[in-house]
């Protein structure tokens, strides 16, 4: 099971007993952040995105959405995200659960959205539909071995 994978993962930095697994559904953005009792926002959610023959990540704050044209200009490709089924096999974690520890080889690199540095702490899946962590955003950066902070979301208007 993935989450096992994941625990395992954190064990060689000796944070394992941080993974916190819910009751219910921490599957959305929106369910994530009820599991654990913040503001969508601070819901670090992964978005994984068809590179070459695997794959690249970007976490983004929950709130935000991927702007196609920052993307491209970052990446030099359009933001094509990945299937279902693409999601389990490049990467190795279900869809309501994929994050950037414990992943296959398949994943060419794992990049963080500047939207979610508004927050002191974030809390990505741990590679189960029901579970998550809590990490700032510099341990967010150094665990799931980051190799950049991005600006490839726009955050929704304010009114």
């Amino acid at each position: 099971m993935a989450i096992e994978a994941v625990r395992k993962y954190f064990a060689q930095y000796g944070i394992e007993d941080k993974v916190r697994e819910f009751e219910v559904s921490s599957a959305t953005v929106e369910l994530a952040a009820q599991a654990v009792g913040v503001e969508g926002a601070r819901i670090a959610k992964t978005l994984s995105f068809r590179k070459d023959d695997g794959c690249i990540l970007v976490l983004a704050a929950g709130d935000a959405k991927i702007d196609n044209k920052k993307f491209k200009e970052r990446f030099g490709m359009k933001a094509r995200m990945l299937t279902a089924d693409e999601v389990l096999e490049l990467i190795g974690h279900a869809v309501g659960g994929v994050c950037p520890f414990a992943v296959k080889d398949t994943v060419l690199g794992v990049y963080l959205d500047e939207s979610m540095k508004r927050f002191d702490t974030v809390f990505p899946a741990c590679g189960s539909s029901n579970s998550a962590i809590e990490l700032t955003c510099d341990e967010l950066f150094r665990y799931s071995n980051a190799e950049a902070w991005v600006d490839v979301c726009k955050l929704p208007e304010v009114e």
